[in-house]
C-alpha cells in the first residue's frame, strides 16, 4: 500500500487523545480513574475508552473449528477493540478460498481496517490488492511472516515459525530424543510446515513427518496410534497444536507407547498437561499479543499515523518456551484465558 497517499484520507484525532490512549495502554489499562476527564485537556478519554471517531476492524483468520487457540487471539483482540473505541468483527474459515471470500465481505463493508492471517499466502493475493484499491489498512497476524510485506500490507505480528522450530530442536537437544514425529494437522499451511522444517534443521536425531485431518479429533488420535504402534522407535512426538498434543498424549497410552510429547502453543488445558508431566514443554507465541497489537496498530495507524516495526520489520510475539521450571506463573494467566 502506498502509505503517502492512502486514498482513504485519515480521521483528524487531537494528538491528545492518542496520547492519552497510548498512556493507558501503558497502563495496562487501568480503570482506576473512573472515567473522570483530566484536567486542562491532558487525557480526552474516559473510562479506559479512546475518544476517538468510531472504527470498525475485520478480523479474519484461518480458524479450524474447535481450535482454542483462537479463542486467546480473539481476546487480545477484543480487549484491544475496547480501549480503542472498536467495532470488531470476526469471522474465520480454515479453508483459504473461504477466508478469502470473508476478506472480500470486508473490503465490500468498507470497513476502516482488516487484520488477517496468512496460512495460504497465495489464496488471498487477489482479495488483499482488492483492500488495497480500496484504500483499506491491512495487518497481518499469526502466521504469514515471509510474505506479508510483498502482500502490501502495513505490518505484522507473529513469531517466526522457521526461528521457533529450530529453538525447539535445539531444546529436544538437550534431552534424550532420539527419533521424533512431527504431527502437521493442515496440509499446505505453511507456518506449520515451517515448524517441522525448523525442528528438522537442528534436532540431532531423526525426524519423521505424519499428517493428520486436525479437524476431526478421532482420527487425529487413531493415526498417531497406528504410528506408535508400527514404530516403537519414536521416543517424542512433536505436535503444532495444544489439542493436537493432548489428543497424542492419549494417542501415547493407547498405543503402550513410551514416547514423550512436546508442542508448539498453549490454552489452559495444555498448561496444566505441563504441570502434571504429561506434556514436556511447550513453545508460546502468545496468540493473546497477536490479537492485541493487530487491532491496536490500525487505531494508531489510522489516528496517528504510526508504524510497529516502522512498516518494515515483523513484530516478533515468540517464541518462548514453557516448561516445568516456569509453568506455574504462566498458569496464572492460561487460567484467565489469555495465555
Amino acid at each position: 500500500m502506498d502509505r503517502s497517499s492512502r486514498s482513504r484520507s485519515r480521521r483528524a484525532a487531537p494528538l491528545v487523545a492518542v496520547a492519552a490512549a497510548a498512556a493507558l495502554t501503558l497502563a495496562a489499562c487501568s480503570s482506576g480513574s473512573g472515567g473522570k476527564k483530566a484536567q486542562e485537556g491532558a487525557a480526552n478519554a474516559s473510562a479506559g475508552r479512546a475518544d476517538t471517531p468510531r472504527m470498525t476492524v475485520a478480523l479474519v483468520t484461518h480458524q479450524a473449528p474447535g481450535d482454542t487457540f483462537w479463542d486467546t487471539v480473539r481476546k487480545g483482540a477484543q480487549a484491544a477493540a475496547a480501549k480503542d473505541n472498536v467495532k470488531l468483527v470476526y469471522s474465520a474459515d480454515p479453508n483459504a478460498g473461504n477466508q478469502a471470500g470473508l476478506v472480500q465481505n470486508a473490503v465490500d463493508q468498507k470497513v476502516d481496517g482488516i487484520a488477517v492471517t496468512l496460512a495460504k499466502p497465495d489464496a488471498m493475493k487477489g482479495v488483499l490488492g482488492k483492500a488495497e484499491q480500496a484504500g483499506i489498512p491491512v495487518v497481518g497476524l499469526n502466521s504469514g511472516l515471509s510474505d506479508w510485506k510483498k502482500l502490501g500490507l502495513v505490518e505484522f505480528f507473529g513469531q517466526d515459525e522457521g526461528v521457533a522450530g529450530e529453538a525447539f530442536g535445539d531444546k529436544l537437544d538437550t534431552t534424550p530424543a532420539k527419533k521424533i514425529v512431527c504431527v502437521i494437522q493442515e496440509q499446505g499451511n505453511v507456518g506449520l510446515t515451517q515448524r517441522c522444517d525448523g525442528v528438522r534443521k537442528t534436532f540431532k536425531g531423526t525426524t519423521e513427518t505424519l499428517y493428520v485431518n486436525g479437524t476431526d479429533m478421532p482420527s487425529v488420535k487413531s493415526t498417531i496410534t497406528a504410528k506408535l504402534k508400527q514404530d516403537n522407535s519414536i521416543d517424542t512426538v512433536v505436535t503444532l497444536g495444544a489439542p493436537i498434543a493432548l489428543t497424542a498424549t492419549q494417542s501415547v497410552g493407547d498405543a503402550g507407547s513410551k514416547a514423550k510429547v512436546a508442542t508448539f502453543d498453549l490454552n489452559n488445558r495444555l498448561v496444566k498437561a505441563v504441570q502434571n508431566g504429561s506434556i514436556e514443554f511447550a513453545v508460546d507465541q502468545q496468540p493473546y499479543l497477536q490479537g492485541y497489537l493487530a487491532v491496536d496498530s490500525l487505531w494508531l495507524y489510522e489516528n496517528n499515523g504510526n508504524y510497529s516495526g516502522g512498516g518494515v520489520q515483523p513484530v516478533l510475539t515468540g517464541p518462548a518456551f514453557v516448561d516445568r521450571s516456569n509453568v506455574d506463573k504462566i498458569a496464572e494467566f492460561a487460567a484467565k484465558g489469555t495465555r
